[in-house]
């Protein structure tokens, strides 16, 4: 035997068994240290994207549905007033009745409206809680070969300005007394 072979070291003189350990380990270097490895990171990264892709979906807030009870009146509704209200009846293609509550709208105030939401109370002769409807006011675009309306952001209302407005409402209350109901404007968009 050689003095090589008896001290169990190679020509370069490292230690046989130290060899033959780093030659018998095929894993990767990142396994050497301890650490994961790079894929193992990635499926990682995606677990978290996807649950807080769900956290962030399954907590969205829906809107929330019309108020059935009497809102107070919006701050700039003093610079809105609402006049020459008329209201009339029609069928729609299914046979159903539809009412409608057409008005003028006019800007007082200093500022640009690009939006009103309105609360129309139609009251009853019987005592019981009226039934209060939640619409966006429309404002009346042309009136001929039939009436055709838009939203207030189509044709925002600047200050001074003065126009026609019409509410449609699918369904009144049976026990509805035929009288004028309420309008109270409870929220202003502004541009």
């Amino acid at each position: 035997m050689s003095e090589l072979e008896k001290t169990g070291q190679d020509a370069g003189g490292r230690d046989a068994a130290s060899q033959s350990t780093k030659e018998l380990n095929f894993g990767s270097p990142h396994e050497e240290q301890g650490g994961l490895p790079v894929a193992a990171w990635g499926v990682a990264a995606l677990i978290v994207v996807i649950v807080v892709s769900a956290m962030v979906y399954a907590g969205r807030k829906k809107p929330a549905p019309a108020p059935s009870t009497l809102q107070p009146a919006d701050a700039y509704a003093a610079s809105l007033p609402l006049s020459q209200f008329a209201m009339s009846e029609a069928e729609n293609l299914s046979g159903g009745k539809l009412t409608y509550l057409d008005g003028h709208v006019r800007n007082t105030g200093n500022r640009t409206v690009n939006g009103i939401t309105v609360q129309v109370v139609f009251q009853n002769d019987l005592a019981l809680t009226p039934q209060i409807d939640t619409v966006s006011l429309t404002l009346i675009r042309m009136k001929e070969p039939y009436i055709d309306t838009g939203p207030v952001s189509a044709a925002p209302l600047q200050p001074g300005d003065d126009r026609e407005f019409r509410l449609t409402f699918e369904s009144v209350p049976d026990n509805w007394n035929t009288q004028m109901p309420e309008v109270r404007i409870i929220a202003t968009e502004f541009k």
